[in-house]
Protein backbone atom coordinates (compact mmCIF):
# COMPACT_ATOMS: atom_id res chain seq x y z
CA UNK A 1 0.00 0.00 0.00
CA UNK A 2 1.01 3.49 -0.87
CA UNK A 3 1.59 5.62 2.74
CA UNK A 4 1.75 9.16 3.08
CA UNK A 5 4.70 10.56 5.39
CA UNK A 6 5.09 12.69 8.13
CA UNK A 7 6.65 15.01 5.97
CA UNK A 8 4.42 15.03 2.89
CA UNK A 9 1.71 15.69 5.98
CA UNK A 10 3.17 18.56 7.76
CA UNK A 11 4.56 19.82 3.99
CA UNK A 12 0.58 19.42 2.40
CA UNK A 13 2.07 18.12 -0.31
CA UNK A 14 -0.45 16.81 -3.08
CA UNK A 15 1.83 15.14 -5.22
CA UNK A 16 0.10 12.12 -4.76
CA UNK A 17 -3.70 13.77 -4.66
CA UNK A 18 -5.72 13.30 -7.94
CA UNK A 19 -7.91 16.60 -7.47
CA UNK A 20 -7.64 20.21 -6.21
CA UNK A 21 -10.88 20.06 -4.58
CA UNK A 22 -11.29 22.03 -1.33
CA UNK A 23 -12.00 20.61 2.53
CA UNK A 24 -15.78 20.99 2.00
CA UNK A 25 -16.33 19.31 -1.30
CA UNK A 26 -13.91 16.67 -0.02
CA UNK A 27 -16.23 16.09 2.79
CA UNK A 28 -19.69 16.39 0.26
CA UNK A 29 -17.93 13.31 -1.95
CA UNK A 30 -16.89 10.85 0.91
CA UNK A 31 -20.58 11.09 2.38
CA UNK A 32 -21.83 11.22 -0.91
CA UNK A 33 -19.49 8.16 -2.09
CA UNK A 34 -20.46 5.88 0.97
CA UNK A 35 -24.34 6.55 0.49
CA UNK A 36 -24.04 5.38 -2.57
CA UNK A 37 -22.53 2.04 -1.27
CA UNK A 38 -25.01 2.01 0.90
CA UNK A 39 -28.02 2.15 -1.02
CA UNK A 40 -26.35 0.06 -3.42
CA UNK A 41 -25.83 -2.69 -1.01
CA UNK A 42 -29.28 -2.22 0.82
CA UNK A 43 -31.37 -0.67 -1.30
CA UNK A 44 -30.92 -2.74 -4.81
CA UNK A 45 -29.12 -5.57 -2.97
CA UNK A 46 -25.93 -4.79 -5.38
CA UNK A 47 -22.94 -7.20 -4.61
CA UNK A 48 -20.21 -5.63 -2.11
CA UNK A 49 -17.68 -5.77 -5.35
CA UNK A 50 -20.24 -3.69 -7.27
CA UNK A 51 -21.14 -1.28 -4.80
CA UNK A 52 -17.62 -0.37 -3.89
CA UNK A 53 -16.25 -0.30 -7.61
CA UNK A 54 -19.43 2.22 -8.58
CA UNK A 55 -18.78 4.10 -5.11
CA UNK A 56 -15.24 4.50 -5.93
CA UNK A 57 -16.33 6.38 -9.56
CA UNK A 58 -19.08 8.59 -7.64
CA UNK A 59 -16.36 9.40 -5.25
CA UNK A 60 -13.54 10.57 -7.58
CA UNK A 61 -16.89 12.65 -9.66
CA UNK A 62 -18.44 14.48 -6.96
CA UNK A 63 -14.57 15.49 -5.93
CA UNK A 64 -13.65 16.83 -9.66
CA UNK A 65 -11.09 14.00 -9.92
CA UNK A 66 -11.06 13.11 -13.74
CA UNK A 67 -12.22 9.30 -14.55
CA UNK A 68 -8.94 8.15 -15.65
CA UNK A 69 -7.19 9.32 -12.62
CA UNK A 70 -10.20 7.81 -10.64
CA UNK A 71 -9.66 4.10 -12.15
CA UNK A 72 -6.40 4.53 -12.30
CA UNK A 73 -6.33 4.89 -7.95
CA UNK A 74 -8.99 2.15 -7.60
CA UNK A 75 -7.32 -0.34 -9.28
CA UNK A 76 -3.66 0.33 -7.92
CA UNK A 77 -5.40 0.15 -5.03
CA UNK A 78 -7.16 -3.03 -5.51
CA UNK A 79 -4.56 -4.85 -6.79
CA UNK A 80 -1.81 -3.40 -4.04
CA UNK A 81 -4.49 -5.14 -1.54
CA UNK A 82 -4.94 -8.79 -3.12
CA UNK A 83 -1.61 -9.26 -3.45
CA UNK A 84 -0.92 -7.86 0.09
CA UNK A 85 -3.80 -10.53 1.52
CA UNK A 86 -5.07 -12.29 -1.15
CA UNK A 87 -2.53 -15.38 -0.69
CA UNK A 88 -3.11 -14.83 3.03
CA UNK A 89 -6.90 -15.65 2.81
CA UNK A 90 -6.46 -18.47 0.20
CA UNK A 91 -4.03 -20.40 2.41
CA UNK A 92 -6.85 -19.85 5.47
CA UNK A 93 -9.41 -21.21 3.30
CA UNK A 94 -7.10 -24.06 3.41
CA UNK A 95 -6.88 -24.96 6.65
CA UNK A 96 -10.46 -24.29 7.35
CA UNK A 97 -11.47 -26.37 4.84
CA UNK A 98 -8.98 -28.97 5.79
CA UNK A 99 -10.19 -28.73 9.47
CA UNK A 100 -13.91 -29.13 8.38
CA UNK A 101 -13.92 -32.37 6.27
CA UNK A 102 -11.29 -33.99 7.86
CA UNK A 103 -13.53 -34.20 11.20
CA UNK A 104 -10.62 -32.03 13.19
CA UNK A 105 -13.16 -29.54 14.20
CA UNK A 106 -15.77 -32.30 15.50
CA UNK A 107 -12.89 -34.09 17.19
CA UNK A 108 -12.04 -30.79 18.90
CA UNK A 109 -15.61 -29.68 19.73
CA UNK A 110 -16.07 -33.80 21.23
CA UNK A 111 -13.04 -33.85 23.15
CA UNK A 112 -14.03 -30.61 24.95
CA UNK A 113 -17.47 -31.78 25.48
CA UNK A 114 -16.98 -34.75 27.01
CA UNK A 115 -14.68 -33.07 29.44
CA UNK A 116 -16.76 -30.35 30.63
CA UNK A 117 -19.84 -30.45 33.18
CA UNK A 118 -22.67 -28.91 32.17
CA UNK A 119 -22.29 -25.95 34.72
CA UNK A 120 -18.73 -24.88 32.61
CA UNK A 121 -20.87 -25.80 29.16
CA UNK A 122 -20.77 -21.94 27.93
CA UNK A 123 -17.19 -21.69 29.10
CA UNK A 124 -16.28 -24.69 26.56
CA UNK A 125 -18.14 -23.34 23.82
CA UNK A 126 -16.42 -19.94 24.00
CA UNK A 127 -13.35 -21.65 23.88
CA UNK A 128 -14.41 -24.15 20.84
CA UNK A 129 -15.54 -21.06 19.03
CA UNK A 130 -11.77 -19.29 19.72
CA UNK A 131 -10.11 -22.14 18.50
CA UNK A 132 -11.99 -23.06 15.33
CA UNK A 133 -12.41 -19.41 14.65
CA UNK A 134 -9.09 -18.87 14.48
CA UNK A 135 -7.87 -20.37 10.84
CA UNK A 136 -11.85 -19.62 9.76
CA UNK A 137 -13.54 -17.12 7.80
CA UNK A 138 -16.79 -16.00 10.24
CA UNK A 139 -19.51 -17.24 7.26
CA UNK A 140 -17.53 -20.54 7.69
CA UNK A 141 -17.37 -20.61 11.13
CA UNK A 142 -20.90 -20.12 11.83
CA UNK A 143 -21.96 -22.64 9.19
CA UNK A 144 -20.13 -25.12 10.73
CA UNK A 145 -20.42 -24.36 14.67
CA UNK A 146 -24.14 -23.43 15.00
CA UNK A 147 -25.08 -27.24 13.68
CA UNK A 148 -22.65 -28.09 16.37
CA UNK A 149 -24.70 -25.93 18.94
CA UNK A 150 -28.05 -27.37 17.83
CA UNK A 151 -26.49 -31.07 18.65
CA UNK A 152 -25.06 -30.00 21.79
CA UNK A 153 -28.22 -28.24 23.01
CA UNK A 154 -30.60 -30.92 21.72
CA UNK A 155 -28.78 -33.59 22.88
CA UNK A 156 -27.64 -32.52 26.49
CA UNK A 157 -30.55 -30.57 27.14
CA UNK A 158 -29.43 -27.06 27.22
CA UNK A 159 -30.45 -23.73 26.88
CA UNK A 160 -29.60 -22.60 23.29
CA UNK A 161 -28.95 -19.41 24.88
CA UNK A 162 -26.64 -20.36 27.20
CA UNK A 163 -24.45 -22.63 24.44
CA UNK A 164 -24.95 -20.45 21.64
CA UNK A 165 -24.35 -16.78 22.58
CA UNK A 166 -20.71 -17.99 23.90
CA UNK A 167 -20.00 -19.20 20.50
CA UNK A 168 -21.32 -16.50 18.81
CA UNK A 169 -19.26 -14.40 20.37
CA UNK A 170 -15.89 -16.20 19.94
CA UNK A 171 -16.17 -16.32 16.38
CA UNK A 172 -17.29 -12.85 16.47
CA UNK A 173 -14.22 -11.69 18.38
CA UNK A 174 -11.59 -13.58 16.25
CA UNK A 175 -13.31 -12.53 12.99
CA UNK A 176 -13.14 -7.98 13.87
CA UNK A 177 -9.86 -8.28 16.07
CA UNK A 178 -7.19 -11.54 14.91
CA UNK A 179 -5.50 -11.98 11.94
CA UNK A 180 -5.57 -13.40 9.82
CA UNK A 181 -8.80 -12.72 9.36
CA UNK A 182 -9.88 -10.52 5.99
CA UNK A 183 -10.69 -7.49 8.17
CA UNK A 184 -7.66 -7.33 10.09
CA UNK A 185 -4.95 -8.53 7.60
CA UNK A 186 -6.53 -5.56 5.50
CA UNK A 187 -6.50 -2.87 8.08
CA UNK A 188 -2.61 -4.01 9.07
CA UNK A 189 -1.77 -3.65 5.37
CA UNK A 190 -3.77 0.04 5.21
CA UNK A 191 -1.82 0.84 8.19
CA UNK A 192 1.42 -0.35 8.01
CA UNK A 193 0.79 -2.23 11.62
CA UNK A 194 2.97 -4.91 12.67
CA UNK A 195 1.30 -8.06 12.33
CA UNK A 196 2.82 -9.86 15.22
CA UNK A 197 1.90 -6.88 17.70
CA UNK A 198 -1.10 -6.58 16.17
CA UNK A 199 -2.02 -10.84 16.68
CA UNK A 200 -0.59 -10.24 20.36
CA UNK A 201 -2.86 -7.24 21.34
CA UNK A 202 -5.41 -8.89 19.64
CA UNK A 203 -5.41 -11.89 21.31
CA UNK A 204 -5.20 -10.18 24.95
CA UNK A 205 -7.94 -8.24 24.32
CA UNK A 206 -10.12 -11.19 22.50
CA UNK A 207 -10.19 -13.20 25.56
CA UNK A 208 -11.94 -10.97 28.22
CA UNK A 209 -14.17 -9.68 25.80
CA UNK A 210 -15.31 -13.18 24.30
CA UNK A 211 -15.86 -13.91 28.20
CA UNK A 212 -17.97 -10.85 28.77
CA UNK A 213 -19.76 -10.95 25.42
CA UNK A 214 -20.57 -15.11 25.71
CA UNK A 215 -20.94 -17.04 28.80
CA UNK A 216 -21.59 -13.68 31.11
CA UNK A 217 -23.94 -11.93 28.53
CA UNK A 218 -25.57 -15.40 27.77
CA UNK A 219 -27.08 -15.02 31.35
CA UNK A 220 -29.29 -12.38 30.48
CA UNK A 221 -29.87 -13.22 26.79
CA UNK A 222 -31.17 -16.73 28.12
CA UNK A 223 -34.01 -14.37 30.08
CA UNK A 224 -34.53 -12.47 27.41
CA UNK A 225 -35.40 -15.27 24.65
CA UNK A 226 -36.68 -18.91 24.89
CA UNK A 227 -36.00 -21.20 22.05
CA UNK A 228 -35.53 -24.74 21.10
CA UNK A 229 -33.21 -25.92 18.32
CA UNK A 230 -35.40 -26.29 14.98
CA UNK A 231 -36.24 -29.56 14.73
CA UNK A 232 -35.14 -29.28 10.56
CA UNK A 233 -31.81 -28.25 11.37
CA UNK A 234 -30.30 -30.15 13.48
CA UNK A 235 -27.97 -32.03 11.16
CA UNK A 236 -26.13 -35.26 11.81
CA UNK A 237 -22.15 -34.81 12.49
CA UNK A 238 -20.14 -35.52 8.73
CA UNK A 239 -17.66 -36.70 10.68
CA UNK A 240 -19.22 -39.73 11.80
CA UNK A 241 -19.24 -41.10 8.05
CA UNK A 242 -15.18 -40.73 8.59
CA UNK A 243 -13.29 -44.19 8.90
CA UNK A 244 -11.66 -42.08 11.36
CA UNK A 245 -10.53 -38.61 12.61
CA UNK A 246 -7.07 -36.71 13.33
CA UNK A 247 -6.30 -36.67 16.87
CA UNK A 248 -7.13 -33.50 19.32
CA UNK A 249 -3.26 -32.92 20.09
CA UNK A 250 -2.60 -33.10 16.37
CA UNK A 251 -5.73 -30.88 15.15
CA UNK A 252 -5.07 -28.39 17.76
CA UNK A 253 -1.17 -27.88 17.29
CA UNK A 254 -1.82 -27.72 13.26
CA UNK A 255 -4.85 -24.96 13.93
CA UNK A 256 -2.48 -22.94 16.17
CA UNK A 257 0.92 -23.34 14.26
CA UNK A 258 0.32 -20.41 12.14
CA UNK A 259 -0.49 -17.96 15.48
CA UNK A 260 2.60 -19.53 17.08
CA UNK A 261 5.09 -18.81 14.65
CA UNK A 262 3.46 -15.24 13.84
CA UNK A 263 3.80 -14.65 17.58
CA UNK A 264 7.23 -16.12 17.97
CA UNK A 265 8.64 -13.52 15.14
CA UNK A 266 7.05 -10.97 17.11
CA UNK A 267 8.99 -11.79 20.42
CA UNK A 268 12.03 -12.51 18.41
CA UNK A 269 11.35 -8.85 17.13
CA UNK A 270 11.62 -7.59 20.71
CA UNK A 271 14.25 -10.05 22.84
CA UNK A 272 16.87 -9.75 19.70
CA UNK A 273 16.25 -6.61 17.76
CA UNK A 274 19.46 -6.88 15.61
CA UNK A 275 17.82 -7.29 12.31
CA UNK A 276 21.36 -9.07 11.20
CA UNK A 277 21.02 -11.41 13.90
CA UNK A 278 20.54 -14.98 12.15
CA UNK A 279 17.55 -16.26 14.55
CA UNK A 280 16.08 -13.30 13.96
CA UNK A 281 16.72 -13.00 9.85
CA UNK A 282 14.72 -17.04 10.18
CA UNK A 283 12.21 -16.10 12.43
CA UNK A 284 11.56 -12.98 9.93
CA UNK A 285 11.14 -15.80 7.03
CA UNK A 286 9.25 -18.33 9.11
CA UNK A 287 7.20 -16.05 11.04
CA UNK A 288 5.94 -13.94 8.34
CA UNK A 289 2.45 -14.73 7.62
CA UNK A 290 2.68 -16.52 4.15
CA UNK A 291 4.74 -18.50 5.08
CA UNK A 292 3.33 -19.07 9.04
CA UNK A 293 -0.25 -19.71 7.18
CA UNK A 294 1.46 -22.09 4.40
CA UNK A 295 3.25 -24.19 6.61
CA UNK A 296 -0.33 -24.82 8.68
CA UNK A 297 -1.85 -25.73 5.40
CA UNK A 298 1.01 -28.12 4.01
CA UNK A 299 0.92 -29.45 7.75
CA UNK A 300 -2.34 -29.55 7.65
CA UNK A 301 -3.01 -32.15 4.64
CA UNK A 302 -1.14 -34.82 7.05
CA UNK A 303 -1.99 -34.36 10.13
CA UNK A 304 -5.90 -33.88 9.52
CA UNK A 305 -6.24 -34.73 5.71
CA UNK A 306 -4.26 -38.26 5.50
CA UNK A 307 -5.54 -38.54 9.39
CA UNK A 308 -8.89 -38.76 8.36
CA UNK A 309 -8.07 -41.14 5.60
CA UNK A 310 -7.81 -39.03 2.87
CA UNK A 311 -5.79 -39.94 -0.48
CA UNK A 312 -3.59 -37.30 -2.28
CA UNK A 313 -6.46 -36.93 -4.77
CA UNK A 314 -9.35 -35.91 -1.94
CA UNK A 315 -6.98 -33.90 -0.25
CA UNK A 316 -6.39 -32.22 -4.02
CA UNK A 317 -10.26 -32.22 -4.23
CA UNK A 318 -10.87 -30.54 -0.63
CA UNK A 319 -7.75 -27.85 -1.62
CA UNK A 320 -9.21 -26.95 -4.56
CA UNK A 321 -12.94 -26.64 -3.01
CA UNK A 322 -11.62 -24.29 -0.20
CA UNK A 323 -10.67 -21.72 -3.01
CA UNK A 324 -13.83 -21.51 -4.94
CA UNK A 325 -15.92 -19.83 -2.17
CA UNK A 326 -13.37 -16.84 -1.59
CA UNK A 327 -13.69 -15.99 -5.08
CA UNK A 328 -15.95 -13.08 -4.06
CA UNK A 329 -14.46 -12.60 -0.30
CA UNK A 330 -11.59 -11.20 -2.17
CA UNK A 331 -13.07 -9.26 -4.79
CA UNK A 332 -14.83 -6.92 -1.85
CA UNK A 333 -11.89 -6.79 0.21
CA UNK A 334 -9.68 -5.60 -3.07
CA UNK A 335 -13.03 -3.38 -3.83
CA UNK A 336 -12.46 -1.64 -0.30
CA UNK A 337 -9.19 -1.12 -0.79
CA UNK A 338 -9.47 0.48 -4.52
CA UNK A 339 -11.92 2.73 -2.63
CA UNK A 340 -10.11 3.71 0.05
CA UNK A 341 -6.92 4.03 -2.01
CA UNK A 342 -9.12 6.18 -3.97
CA UNK A 343 -10.18 8.11 -0.75
CA UNK A 344 -6.22 8.70 -0.03
CA UNK A 345 -5.35 9.95 -3.73
CA UNK A 346 -8.47 12.89 -3.86
CA UNK A 347 -7.22 14.07 -0.35
CA UNK A 348 -9.30 12.56 2.62
CA UNK A 349 -6.34 11.38 4.65
CA UNK A 350 -5.20 14.92 4.68
CA UNK A 351 -8.60 16.51 5.44
CA UNK A 352 -9.31 14.33 8.39
CA UNK A 353 -5.59 14.84 10.41
CA UNK A 354 -6.27 19.11 9.39
CA UNK A 355 -9.35 18.65 11.10
CA UNK A 356 -8.02 16.25 13.90
CA UNK A 357 -5.76 18.45 15.11
CA UNK A 358 -8.23 20.51 16.44
CA UNK A 359 -10.35 17.94 17.95
CA UNK A 360 -10.00 16.63 21.11
CA UNK A 361 -11.02 13.03 20.45
CA UNK A 362 -8.27 10.32 20.14
CA UNK A 363 -7.32 9.19 16.62
CA UNK A 364 -8.03 5.18 17.93
CA UNK A 365 -11.86 6.76 18.99
CA UNK A 366 -11.77 8.66 15.60
CA UNK A 367 -11.24 5.54 13.98
CA UNK A 368 -14.28 3.24 15.65
CA UNK A 369 -16.85 5.82 15.16
CA UNK A 370 -15.78 6.12 11.39
CA UNK A 371 -16.12 1.92 11.61
CA UNK A 372 -19.19 2.24 13.25
CA UNK A 373 -20.77 4.30 11.11
CA UNK A 374 -19.40 2.16 8.00
CA UNK A 375 -20.74 -1.10 9.66
CA UNK A 376 -24.40 0.32 10.70
CA UNK A 377 -24.75 1.46 6.62
CA UNK A 378 -23.32 -1.09 4.85
CA UNK A 379 -23.95 -4.03 7.47
CA UNK A 380 -20.09 -5.68 6.84
CA UNK A 381 -17.68 -5.59 9.21
CA UNK A 382 -14.91 -6.14 6.06
CA UNK A 383 -16.10 -3.29 4.35
CA UNK A 384 -16.31 -1.30 7.60
CA UNK A 385 -12.72 -2.17 8.63
CA UNK A 386 -11.20 -1.61 5.06
CA UNK A 387 -12.76 1.64 4.42
CA UNK A 388 -12.57 3.08 7.88
CA UNK A 389 -8.34 1.98 8.20
CA UNK A 390 -7.93 3.94 5.02
CA UNK A 391 -9.85 7.09 6.16
CA UNK A 392 -7.68 6.99 9.65
CA UNK A 393 -4.39 5.84 7.59
CA UNK A 394 -2.59 9.21 7.79
CA UNK A 395 -3.11 9.55 11.62
CA UNK A 396 -0.73 6.39 11.62
CA UNK A 397 2.53 8.03 10.33
CA UNK A 398 3.85 9.08 13.65
CA UNK A 399 2.61 6.26 15.72
CA UNK A 400 4.51 3.77 17.64
CA UNK A 401 4.00 -0.20 16.26
CA UNK A 402 1.90 -0.39 19.63
CA UNK A 403 -0.50 2.11 19.18
CA UNK A 404 -0.74 1.76 14.92
CA UNK A 405 -1.62 -1.91 16.15
CA UNK A 406 -4.14 -0.31 18.63
CA UNK A 407 -5.68 1.46 15.85
CA UNK A 408 -6.33 -1.43 14.06
CA UNK A 409 -8.18 -2.98 16.86
CA UNK A 410 -10.14 0.13 17.69
CA UNK A 411 -11.15 -0.08 13.53
CA UNK A 412 -11.85 -3.85 13.88
CA UNK A 413 -13.84 -2.90 16.64
CA UNK A 414 -16.15 -0.22 15.48
CA UNK A 415 -16.69 -3.00 12.35
CA UNK A 416 -18.42 -5.38 14.52
CA UNK A 417 -21.18 -2.87 16.05
CA UNK A 418 -24.76 -3.72 16.21
CA UNK A 419 -25.49 -6.08 13.68
CA UNK A 420 -28.99 -5.82 12.02
CA UNK A 421 -30.72 -6.36 8.84
CA UNK A 422 -28.36 -5.27 6.45
CA UNK A 423 -25.69 -7.95 7.48
CA UNK A 424 -26.30 -11.70 5.94
CA UNK A 425 -24.54 -13.10 9.49
CA UNK A 426 -27.83 -11.50 11.03
CA UNK A 427 -30.24 -13.92 8.67
CA UNK A 428 -27.78 -16.74 9.10
CA UNK A 429 -28.14 -16.44 13.12
CA UNK A 430 -32.09 -15.74 12.95
CA UNK A 431 -32.61 -19.00 10.90
CA UNK A 432 -30.24 -21.47 12.68
CA UNK A 433 -31.88 -20.73 16.15
CA UNK A 434 -35.41 -20.73 14.91
CA UNK A 435 -35.49 -16.61 16.20
CA UNK A 436 -38.24 -14.09 14.53
CA UNK A 437 -36.66 -10.69 13.66
CA UNK A 438 -37.15 -9.01 17.17
CA UNK A 439 -35.37 -12.01 19.06
CA UNK A 440 -32.35 -11.60 17.23
CA UNK A 441 -31.70 -7.58 17.99
CA UNK A 442 -32.08 -8.60 21.50
CA UNK A 443 -29.32 -11.69 21.55
CA UNK A 444 -27.11 -11.17 18.42
CA UNK A 445 -27.25 -7.38 17.68
CA UNK A 446 -26.71 -6.99 21.80
CA UNK A 447 -24.42 -9.24 21.40
CA UNK A 448 -22.26 -7.56 18.66
CA UNK A 449 -22.89 -4.12 20.36
CA UNK A 450 -21.27 -5.31 23.42
CA UNK A 451 -18.22 -6.84 21.79
CA UNK A 452 -17.44 -3.17 20.25
CA UNK A 453 -17.67 -1.49 23.47
CA UNK A 454 -16.05 -3.45 25.47
CA UNK A 455 -13.19 -4.02 22.76
CA UNK A 456 -13.01 -0.11 22.43
CA UNK A 457 -12.53 0.30 26.54
CA UNK A 458 -10.06 -2.05 26.43
CA UNK A 459 -8.28 -0.70 23.64
CA UNK A 460 -8.23 2.81 25.03
CA UNK A 461 -7.10 1.15 28.27
CA UNK A 462 -4.01 -0.22 27.00
CA UNK A 463 -2.99 2.53 25.23
CA UNK A 464 -2.65 4.26 28.39
CA UNK A 465 -0.34 1.95 29.82
CA UNK A 466 1.65 1.03 26.76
Amino acid sequence: MRHLSVEMLAAGDSAEKITSAGDLQLGIAVLVGIAAIVLLITKWRLHAFLALTIGSLVLGSVAAASPDKTIESFTAGLGETVSGVGVLIALGAILGKLLADSGGADQIVDTIIARTGKRAMPWAMVLIAGIVGLPLFFEVGIVLLIPVVLLVAKRGQYSLMRIGIPALAGLSVMHGLVPPHPGPLAAIDSLDADLGVTLALGVLIAIPVAVIAGPLFARFADRWVDVTPPEGLVPQRPSEELKSRPRFAATLATVLLPVVLMLAKALTDVIVDNPDAGVQRVMDVVGSPMIALLAAAVVGMFTLGRAAGFGTQRVATTVEKSLVPIAGILLIVGAGGGFKQTLVDIGVGDMILRFSEDWSISALLLGWLIAVGIRLATGSATVATISAAGLVAPLAADMSSTHTALLVLAVGAGSLFFSHVNDAGFWLVKEYFGMDVGQTVKTWSVMETLISVVSLVFVLLLSLVL
